[in-house]
């Protein structure tokens, strides 16, 4: 089984073995949210988009949606579902060379938990320049439950549209680190292949300091894409955050 890039050969197989149905779950709870501004939301970055299964939904309401994301194959992908409409550039967190002012921001399916505590903070100081005051970032992140769920099931096996596949997790959780294999025991098309992946869990102290380093203010923290409040059975939790004004003390 020969070992790759991380989200280069996987991306072939992602939507199929990995990501759940819920995107358009998630655009709905982001229109309903975005639909009580005021001012209006019409322009979304979509952070670490992927192969823009989110994208697509929110371009389907409506948004002009920008997406940027560290994987050319997972943008390969994403080019292919979204067509010429929505601008798609390769960028690696915490560079965020976009141009413009968006009035939203989105980061899906665990893109931030890959980085480190110091370029979490420095992606927010980027996005920061990137979004109107007044506008919305919202994004989601691994708990603390997830990280005692990935200590006690550290082996998961599945199959999903004709592959095989293997995820092995080592949580070291005073360095709060998951370093993941993810294995393609049997490919519908291809050879076996395996991905090494790292990811962080964010203590909610550090993750709020560095929102408000970065001039937001937090909102709300709840269950994945709902308004229910984080419990302590959340998995992943939901951040929104509001840019604030310039000159606005932080909260």
């Amino acid at each position: 089984m020969s070992h790759v890039e991380a989200y280069s050969r996987l991306a072939a197989v992602y939507d199929e073995i990995v990501i759940d149905p819920c995107h358009k779950h998630w655009a709905a709870f982001l229109h309903a949210l975005w639909s009580g501004d005021p001012d209006g939301v019409r322009t979304v970055l979509d952070v670490c988009c992927g192969t823009g299964l989110l994208a697509s939904e929110l371009s389907a309401r409506g948004y002009e949606v920008v997406g940027v994301d560290a994987s050319e194959a997972m943008l390969d992908v994403a080019r292919e579902r979204l067509g010429p409409d929505v601008l798609l550039s390769r960028m690696t967190l915490p560079d965020l060379m976009v141009e413009g002012v968006y009035d939203a921001a989105v980061c899906t399916f665990d893109g931030l938990n890959y980085l480190t505590p110091e370029e979490l903070r420095l992606t927010m100081g980027e996005l920061a320049l990137h979004i109107r005051p007044g506008g919305w970032f919202v994004f989601d992140l691994h708990t603390d439950r997830m990280m005692e769920f990935t200590i006690s099931n550290p082996v998961v096996a599945g199959e999903g549209a004709g592959h095989d596949f293997v995820i092995r997790s080592v949580v070291d959780p005073d360095a709060r680190t998951c370093d993941t294999i993810i294995e393609l025991a049997r490919a519908r098309d291809g050879e076996p292949f395996s991905e090494q992946h790292r990811q962080y869990f964010h203590a909610d102290a550090a993750v709020r300091g560095a929102l408000q380093g970065a001039g937001f203010a937090v909102t709300a923290i709840s269950e994945e894409y709902t308004h229910q409040p984080v419990e302590a059975s959340t998995l992943r939790a939901t951040w929104t955050a509001r840019r604030l004004p310039p000159g606005t003390p932080s909260l």
